[in-house]
C-alpha cells in the first residue's frame, strides 16, 4: 500500500518511536546532576546583564500607522499578539461602520505612536508603545453591511477539511484586529482602548491571546519555534522582496481583492503535547521533515536550504518522506505560496483533560485564500504525519484593506 493511500490512523507513530523510553534514565541523571550544581536553583545580588539595554528604549520604539499598506504584516512580529474578533450588534449599517472605523484608526493610530486614546483614562500606559501595531480584517458579515460589491469571492469559511474538530468560540468573526507588541501590558492596554471604542457598535465574539520568544531573547529575524521545538516559517518569503509582494499583496496574475491589501487566513490549532512527548527526536525530524536543532531540511545543513524530495537513503528510502509536513506543505506550482506569520499559545487545561492545553495560533496572508491557501490545506488534509498531533479547533479568513493615508482610516475605500 503506497503512503498516498493509507489510512489516517493506521498507528504510523508507532513505527517512530523508538528511542524514547531509552532517553528517560539520560535526563533523570541529567536533573540529578544540575540539582546538585552549584548555584542551581538559587538567587543572586548580582545578575550579568551584559549587552542587555536597560534604559527603555525598546519601549519607546514605534512603528508608522499610516500607510500604503497596514502595519503588522510586513513588520518584524512582536514579542506579544491578540487577535480580537467582533460581531456587529444588530441594525449597525453602512454610516455606523464608517463612524466605528474612522474612531478604530484615529485611536490606533495615536496608541502606535505612544500617544493615548482620545477617551484613554489611562494615558500613562500608552506613552511606551514597544512596537504596537494594529491590523484591521474585514469578515464577511461587515463587507455585507458596508460594501457587499466589494466582496472577494474567497471571503467565506474555508472547505471542510477532515482534519478539522472546529468550535465556534474559535471561529468566524466580523471584524478582527491583530495587535503586536514586545510588551504584554501596552497589548493589553491597547486592546481595551479598541474595545471601548466597539461597545456600542459590535460585542467580542473571541480574543486569542498569542506570545513568541520575548524580545531581546534571540537575534533579530531568528525563526519562531513552536511548542514541538520545530521551527515555524522556514519557507517563508522575505519581507520586501518581489517574492514577498506576489505572495502578499498579488499581481496581474494573482490580484489582491484592493491594491494595497491582502487576505488573513486565522487557524487556531491544537497541539497534542502529551501524545508528542512519546515520540523519539528521530520521529520527530521525520514527521516534519527539518532538523530540530537548526531547522534544515534532511537534506540539507542549513535552515534555508532547498529540500531534496528525490533524495534516497542507502536502502532506497526517502530521506524526507512523502507524509512529511515540510513535502505536504511544499507545493509544485510556486504560485501556491503564503506567508506566516503566527504565535503560540498557551492555555489553561482543560478540567479533566490532559496536561497541557497549547497550540498555534496559525496566521498566513496571501493575496487569494482560494488560490494560495485552500490547495495547501488539502494536500496536508489528505496525507501529513503531524495530523496525528494537531487539531485545527478555530477557523476565520478576514479581507485585510489597504492602509490608510494620515487623515484617513483604514477601510475608507469602502465608502467612497
Amino acid at each position: 500500500m503506497s503512503a498516498e493511500t493509507t489510512p489516517r490512523g493506521v498507528g504510523r507513530r508507532r513505527l517512530l518511536f523508538g528511542g524514547a523510553a531509552a532517553g528517560l534514565g539520560a535526563v533523570a541523571a541529567a536533573g540529578g546532576h544540575l540539582a546538585g550544581s552549584r548555584g542551581f536553583g538559587q538567587g543572586s545580588t548580582e545578575l550579568e546583564r551584559a549587552g542587555l539595554d536597560e534604559a527603555g528604549s525598546n519601549g519607546r520604539q514605534t512603528v508608522p500607522f499610516y500607510g500604503r499598506h497596514q502595519a503588522g504584516i510586513a513588520t518584524p512580529p512582536g514579542a506579544y499578539a491578540a487577535f480580537v474578533a467582533l460581531d456587529l450588534r444588530e441594525g449597525i449599517g453602512r454610516d455606523r461602520i464608517r463612524s466605528w472605523l474612522r474612531m478604530l484608526s484615529d485611536d490606533a493610530a495615536a496608541l502606535t505612536q505612544g500617544e493615548p486614546a482620545l477617551a484613554d483614562t489611562e494615558p500613562e500606559l500608552a506613552r511606551n508603545p514597544a512596537r504596537l501595531t494594529v491590523t484591521f480584517g474585514f469578515g464577511p458579515g461587515l463587507l455585507s453591511a458596508a460594501a457587499p460589491e466589494m466582496a472577494p469571492a474567497w471571503l467565506a469559511p474555508l472547505p471542510a477539511f477532515g482534519v478539522d474538530r472546529l468550535e465556534d468560540r474559535w471561529s468566524g468573526g466580523d471584524l478582527v484586529l491583530q495587535l503586536c507588541a514586545d510588551d504584554p501590558m501596552t497589548l493589553a492596554h491597547a486592546q481595551r482602548m479598541l474595545l471601548k471604542d466597539s461597545r456600542a457598535f459590535a460585542v467580542v465574539r473571541w480574543v486569542q491571546p498569542g506570545f513568541r520568544r520575548a524580545y531581546g531573547t534571540e537575534k533579530a529575524g531568528t525563526t519562531m519555534r513552536n511548542h514541538f521545538g520545530q521551527v515555524d516559517g522556514s519557507a517563508n518569503a522575505l519581507p520586501g522582496s518581489p517574492e514577498f509582494d506576489r505572495v502578499v499583496w498579488g499581481d496581474s496574475e494573482i490580484p489582491a481583492w484592493l491594491e494595497g491589501g491582502t487576505s488573513m487566513v486565522i487557524r487556531r490549532i491544537a497541539m497534542n503535547l502529551d501524545t508528542w512527548d512519546e515520540l523519539d527526536r528521530r520521529g520527530r525530524e521525520e514527521s516534519v521533515g527539518r532538523k530540530l536543532d537548526n531547522g534544515a531540511p534532511l537534506t540539507g545543513e542549513s535552515e534555508r536550504d532547498e529540500p531534496d524530495f528525490a533524495a534516497v537513503t542507502g536502502l532506497g528510502f526517502k530521506v524526507i518522506p512523502d507524509y512529511a509536513h515540510v513535502r505536504r506543505a511544499r507545493p509544485d506550482d510556486p504560485r501556491q505560496r503564503i506567508f506566516r506569520r503566527g504565535y503560540n499559545y498557551d492555555a489553561a487545561p482543560e478540567p479533566g483533560g490532559g496536561v497541557s492545553n497549547a497550540g498555534l495560533i496559525f496566521v498566513a496572508f496571501q493575496a487569494d485564500v482560494t488560490r494560495q491557501f485552500v490547495p495547501i490545506q488539502q494536500r496536508l488534509d489528505k496525507l501529513d504525519l503531524l495530523n496525528e498531533w494537531t487539531t485545527p479547533i478555530g477557523s476565520a479568513v478576514f479581507a485585510v484593506p489597504p492602509g490608510a493615508a494620515e487623515g484617513g482610516f483604514v477601510g475608507e475605500g469602502l465608502f467612497s
